[in-house]
């Protein structure tokens, strides 16, 4: 990625670096080089009046970590509190909102050529595989600012220009995919936010991962897994994906906006508040399906060192559907 020589490339990789200690051990001197260069480069043609043909997105991006210099960018921090995990992101704080934190009309809204999304040509450069994966064509991009591990983007038929409205076909499918990576991906789990839900693209996507530890709403003391406790966000459990589709059918007949964790042979569906209702923290871009799994991801450092079970039982509590 670093040796396109671009400006997309310098901020995914800073990003996943930040986010993973040995890669920012084995790509530190060489990022900051990149960046040397970036400034140096945009530093002239403002000077001289020229134009800048970067991304604008992109460009924001990149101000942002110029106001504070390169080496005031801080790793990814983890840790537990109770049975929730906290994550301290300081980069993933710089990246743009899109339509994330516009208040939704509904639930589902037709793809727009004119916005965001992955058809377009500069995204390209962040796929790292296409082909044929469980009977579909999919398309696997890096996540430019990653929150999980092993965290990247699947993009069933791409060219579709299919927006971001699970179909049943989609359901189907992701169940399927859970069932047949689990297999040799010990791990591995998809996320899904329906629109209104804090996605931030209008264009059918899927957040797959492989993380080291479960999930904390995959924990057993749980009522919908079988314990003795109470989720603090309205949380159901499946272990078919046909029960799994009647519950996600009848929350697009009310038009209720929500979140889902795929695992193989589970799901955890999450109905929720729209976003716009309730304003996230100013510490989080708002609550996603990582967040409403337990996995709460925070880009104020104080924040991430003082925020305990209870408080972060009221915020899954607050974000749940009224």
């Amino acid at each position: 990625m670093l040796a396109q020589q671009s400006l997309g490339a310098f901020i995914l990789v800073a990003a996943n670096a930040t986010f993973d200690p040995p890669i920012l051990a084995a790509l530190g001197a060489e990022l900051r080089t990149h960046y040397d260069s970036l400034l140096a480069r945009f530093r002239a043609a403002l000077t001289a009046g020229l134009p800048l043909t970067e991304v604008e997105e992109d460009l924001l991006v990149f101000l942002k970590i110029a106001a504070i210099g390169f080496e005031a960018l801080q790793p990814t921090e983890l840790r537990g509190e109770g049975p929730w995990q906290l994550q301290f992101n300081h980069l993933r704080s710089f990246r743009p909102k899109r339509i994330s934190q516009q208040p939704p009309q509904g639930i589902s809204a037709p793809f727009e050529e004119r916005a965001f999304h992955f058809n377009k040509p500069f995204m390209q450069k962040e796929v790292f595989w296409s082909g044929e994966l469980c009977g579909r064509d999919v398309d696997l991009y890096y996540n430019k600012y990653p929150f999980a591990e092993l965290h990247t983007l699947l993009v069933p038929e791409r060219e579709q220009c299919l927006p971001q409205y699970l179909q049943r076909q989609h359901h189907d499918y992701a169940w399927r995919v859970m069932e047949h990576l689990g297999a040799t991906l010990p791990g591995a789990g998809i996320g899904y936010n329906s629109y209104g839900a804090f996605a931030s693209v209008n264009h059918l996507h899927f957040q797959f991962y492989v993380g080291s530890a479960a999930m904390p709403v995959e924990h057993r003391r749980w009522r919908h897994n079988g314990g003795e406790e109470a989720y603090p966000a309205p949380c159901a459990a499946f272990s078919d994906g046909e029960t799994a589709w009647q519950a996600i059918a009848a929350l697009h007949r009310s038009a209720t906006p929500y979140s889902l964790l795929y695992r193989p042979g589970r799901a955890w569906l999450f109905s929720r508040r729209p976003q716009g209702e309730l304003p996230p923290p100013p510490w989080s871009s708002g609550f996603t399906w990582s967040e409403l799994a337990g996995a709460l991801v925070t880009f104020n450092r104080e924040v991430y060192t003082t925020l305990d079970d209870a408080g972060v039982a009221r915020y899954l509590s607050e974000a749940g559907a009224r």
